[in-house]
């Protein structure tokens, strides 16, 4: 359980100075447009989660799609720690098949929810109030038979009527619910009136002390954050939210942000977080990764620019004094500078010793393979920085095993030549060469992976940065890529902006022939998708 209790003649008591963390990045993290994680990435970036020292992790939607299961059902046997939550919508089917994809979990939770807004009722549910108290109440009984962690989140709690919101809130821990979540589901609140109506919830609802509040605010007008803050400084204990903020439209609210607030302003919250703050930055840096969602260079505490300081007065401010301009330090959250300079002389303990000072802790097997990728890129640039050393960890290690592998390269391009590009691809062991002509160099590239892999990709997006300054920086390529109507990210670093294209092209694929192995093409579950049963997966 998340939360510390006591047997008490009002139930379960909660420690009202700790805040728990909430992470549904798995699951509302990848309903943000273009995004889509395989199984391999999801238990991936739960793991980093554990290490951070979330409360709750989210797994997915187990009804949604056979991937969805089966990462829930991966995540919850495979991460241990935090509680693994599963969302279900109020019906026994859904509740019958999160079960399933949970039960393995060291400490499994029922997330089970149905919206409670008129305007939801009316035009989405098409049901009266009484209907879907009733069906609130049953959907939570019935999880209630599988285990004792049962969490009820009533969808539109914001705009809902408040006297019809207290009564299901009263009625629902009646029925077994343990957290009661009380979510700005279409991002419409604002602070002082979103602090109120946790504040009213708490007090007209009789038996609230038996569970824990919960919120879920949504960014559509930026006060995710600022709303999530007000509701805890009214009595909500439990923060739901995703890293770097990533979710559906606008966004959630960015864990990191609360964190970081309720620690740098513990005196005026008096609040206490649990969470591990030196691997806030490396998880951020791994969900942008893996989301292929760029990080905004003001964003708060994990942008580019959150510890830059350009004026001259700040920076002589800063020398001279750290607080006068910084009200937290980069090392705070897992940001480290260092003196030693890396190029290719330097040895594999020196490397060692600076992936440890920025918070990877790698195996031998991953530790020599990101060697050998660091040795080949020191060949190229006279200093390695940290920026490369992260691209490299993130691109070679946090990838599922790849059945197709770059070789080789050539191309030939110029504005009297027809671009062509020829492949050297490994798989199963053997080198498979093609050739093919394009628009350019990278389209070039592009149609000879089609060719040889047997699939053919339709580029969505495709998203070049450089990871550090400087005419030999590594380029980061991101593509979204189109395959049988899913879509695939794919990411790839490299000097040479074509091979990084190559790379981040063949990542993609290798995600759809994995899919195209495993025959999972069927149809998921969307938002408010009219043939899924009730309601849909927005909250």
């Amino acid at each position: 359980m998340v939360c510390q209790s006591v047997e008490g003649e009002r139930g379960i008591l909660m420690a009202n100075n700790q805040v728990h963390f909430f992470d549904t990045t798995l699951r509302d993290g990848e309903q943000s447009p273009g995004v889509s994680l395989n199984v391999h990435e999801k238990l991936e970036l739960a793991q980093q989660l554990a290490r951070l020292g979330v409360d709750v992790i989210e797994a997915g939607f187990p009804i949604a799609s056979p991937g969805d299961f089966e990462a829930v059902k991966l995540v919850a046997q495979r991460v241990k720690g935090p509680v693994i939550a599963g969302l279900c919508r109020a019906t026994r089917g859904d509740i019958d098949v999160a079960w399933e994809a949970l039960k393995g979990a060291e400490s499994p939770r029922l997330h089970t929810f149905i919206a409670t807004s008129d305007i939801h009722l009316r035009f989405k549910l098409q049901k009266s109030r009484e209907e879907v108290l009733e069906q609130a109440v049953a959907a939570v009984r019935y999880a209630k038979k599988y285990t004792s962690d049962v969490e009820f989140s009533a969808e539109d709690a914001s705009r809902s009527d408040l006297d019809y919101l207290c009564l299901l809130v009263e009625k629902v821990i009646e029925a077994g619910a343990t957290v009661v979540n009380l979510p700005d589901t279409v991002g419409y609140a604002v602070p002082d009136e979103f602090g109120r109506f946790i504040r009213t919830v708490r007090e007209r609802v009789p038996n609230i002390d038996q569970a824990i509040i919960a919120v879920h605010c949504h960014d559509d007008l930026g006060m995710a954050v600022s709303n999530s803050l007000a509701a805890i400084a009214n009595g909500a204990t439990q923060v739901e939210g995703t890293i770097n903020g990533i979710g559906e439209r606008a966004g959630n609210a960015s864990l990191e942000e609360i964190a970081m607030a309720l620690y740098t302003r513990k005196a005026f919250y008096q609040k206490e977080v649990g969470l591990n703050f030196r691997e806030i930055y490396r998880t951020s840096r791994m969900v942008s990764s893996l989301t292929g969602m760029v990080i905004q260079p003001n964003k708060a505490v994990v942008g580019k620019n959150a510890f830059a300081h350009e004026s001259g007065i700040h920076q002589d401010g800063v020398l001279k004094e750290r607080t006068t301009y910084e009200i937290m330090s980069p090392e705070l959250i897992g940001v480290y500078q260092s003196n030693l300079v890396l190029g290719k002389h330097s040895g594999r303990h020196a490397f060692k010793e600076r992936l440890t000072e920025m918070g990877f802790d790698l195996a031998e097997e991953e530790l020599d393979k990101a060697f050998k990728r660091f040795k080949e890129l020191a060949d190229k640039k006279k200093e390695v920085t940290n920026h490369d050393l992260e691209a490299i960890v993130k691109h070679e290690l946090f990838t599922p095993p790849e059945k197709y592998r770059l070789n080789y390269l050539y191309f030939a391009s110029g504005t009297q030549l027809i671009p062509t590009a020829t492949i050297g691809i490994v798989t199963n062991g053997e080198v498979v060469e093609d050739a093919a002509c394009g628009d350019g160099p990278v389209d070039a590239a592009f149609h000879v992976v089609d060719r040889i892999i047997g699939i053919h990709g339709e580029l969505v997006e495709y998203k070049l940065s450089a990871v550090t300054g400087g005419k030999d920086a590594l380029g980061e390529v991101t593509v979204r890529v189109k395959v049988n109507g899913r879509i695939y990210i794919g990411r790839g670093v490299s000097t040479d902006i074509i091979e990084a294209s190559v790379r981040a092209y063949l990542n993609a694929m290798n995600k759809a022939d994995y899919d195209r192995c495993r025959g999972e093409t069927g149809r998921k579950i969307t938002i408010d998708d009219p043939t899924n049963g009730h309601e849909g997966k927005g909250k």
